[in-house]
């Protein structure tokens, strides 16, 4: 069963009810024992090589005989920032990643070769045509604005999260721009073929309305960028957090597993492997506490490096140490996402198609049990149950490999090997 105990808390009644009598054929992706894996299909300076849309759909066919099942795609509205963040117009989806017919394509080609599409979606914020609020398509007034903001115009209702100083907070308990934004987002997926959202800055405003936005636009897959600090030594109250969003959001969406990525690159690079298990044996992330609903991913746009130009680099995996954590993301449940960099610019791709092969060929699902074999200074290991077979996995310089008959080196690198039986 599903389990969210976090600081003393179980599953809320209704949830458990709600699991209880689900269908043994599951929903969605989001409610258990989904194999997709997904792309970041960008990273920070992608802008600059264009069209980046054209890169995309020329990668197409690749992306997907590697496996992949969907893509992370960059902001594609007008934007008065290079990478899209600050979102302008937000029906204008011409952008510096390229034309609204050249996105099209892409997704397109993508849809050819079974790729879903998953739009990164700004919702939190929104900068004015030409001055600090004047808003156009879709045309919104000051009424749009939290109060509270550096906008002194601003007349909206107060701030539902945390307030974003580089643009105007938008008001989501105003119907006008909820029924705005819906409308929005259900036309990227009408007409432009997105098939799912990526929320950006989610501690911008109250999870509830992912929620409502989701029940609108129904998006095959969805996930929340809520990145807030992590402490190392305690690492519950963090990933409580994350649960607490997805319960917010109705359970509508999944998160970024930040924990996991905290704590793995922490054991990674200081042989600290015990921080992967928790005080009742358990992944010491998000995915020990609700997998189904937890995004692994070793780096992305804002926490690694770019390829040219200058990198984010806030928060980032040891870069000798990459394969290491493929190798846990992989084999493990929840749902992993790839950093387009880790993959095409930095010669892993090969390493991180077979892991995922095998993953497949295992049946190693979003919800698959983790068993953990040992957790100490100088590796981790642990056996994973798919719906067609075992994995075992080791990282670290640690010796260990599985105990028993009928297992197979499946694949091995640097510090990692995988089998399967």
């Amino acid at each position: 069963m599903l389990k969210k105990k976090a600081l003393g808390g179980v599953l809320s009644l209704s949830w458990a009810l709600a699991l209880a009598s689900a269908p043994a054929a599951f929903a969605g992706p989001l409610d258990g024992n989904s194999g997709d894996v997904m792309l970041q299909g960008f990273h920070w300076t992608s802008y600059q090589t264009s069209p980046w849309w054209g890169i995309v759909q020329g990668k197409a066919s690749d992306i997907g005989a590697s496996g992949f099942s969907m893509v992370w795609l960059p902001p594609s509205s007008d934007a008065a920032s290079n990478e899209g963040y600050l979102p302008r117009r937000l029906e204008v989806l011409d952008s510096r990643y390229g034309t609204e017919a050249q996105l099209k394509s892409a997704i397109g080609a993508l849809h050819t070769y079974g790729v879903k599409a998953i739009a990164d979606i700004v919702v939190n914020h929104r900068v004015g045509t030409s001055n600090w609020a004047d808003f156009t398509q879709p045309t919104w007034g000051s009424w749009a604005v939290t109060s509270g903001d550096e906008w002194t115009g601003a007349t909206g209702a107060a701030d539902t999260g945390d307030g974003y100083g580089a643009a105007r907070d938008l008001d989501h308990t105003n119907t006008t721009v909820q029924s705005g934004l819906t409308t929005w987002m259900n036309n990227l997926k009408s007409k432009t073929g997105y098939d799912g959202w990526r929320y950006d800055y989610v501690k911008g405003y109250a999870g509830r309305y992912v929620g409502q936005y989701n029940s609108a636009t129904v998006p095959y897959f969805s996930v929340g960028e809520l990145w807030t600090d992590l402490n190392l030594d305690n690492p519950n109250p963090h990933r409580q957090l994350l649960m607490n969003w997805i319960d917010a959001a109705g359970g509508k969406s999944a998160a970024f597993d930040f924990t996991t990525k905290g704590l793995l690159q922490q054991a990674v690079q200081y042989n600290q492997f015990w921080r992967l298990k928790d005080s009742e044996g358990k992944p010491a992330g998000a995915i020990g506490w609700w997998a189904a609903k937890s995004v692994t991913f070793i780096d992305n746009h804002d926490t690694g490096p770019s390829t040219g130009g200058i990198s984010q680099n806030h928060w980032p995996f040891p870069s000798d140490k990459v394969m290491q954590g493929y190798a846990y993301i992989l084999t493990h449940p929840g749902v992993p996402c790839v950093y387009w960099v880790h993959f095409y610019d930095w010669g892993h791709k090969a390493a991180i198609t077979k892991l995922m092969s095998i993953r497949k060929a295992k049946g190693i699902h979003s919800s698959s049990a983790v068993s953990i074999q040992v957790a100490d200074t100088s590796r981790y290991a642990a056996l994973i149950t798919g719906s067609k077979g075992t994995v075992a996995m080791k990282i670290g310089p640690g010796d260990w490999s599985p105990s028993g008959t009928g297992w197979t080196l499946e694949t091995s690198g640097t510090n990692y090997a995988v089998w399967s039986k």
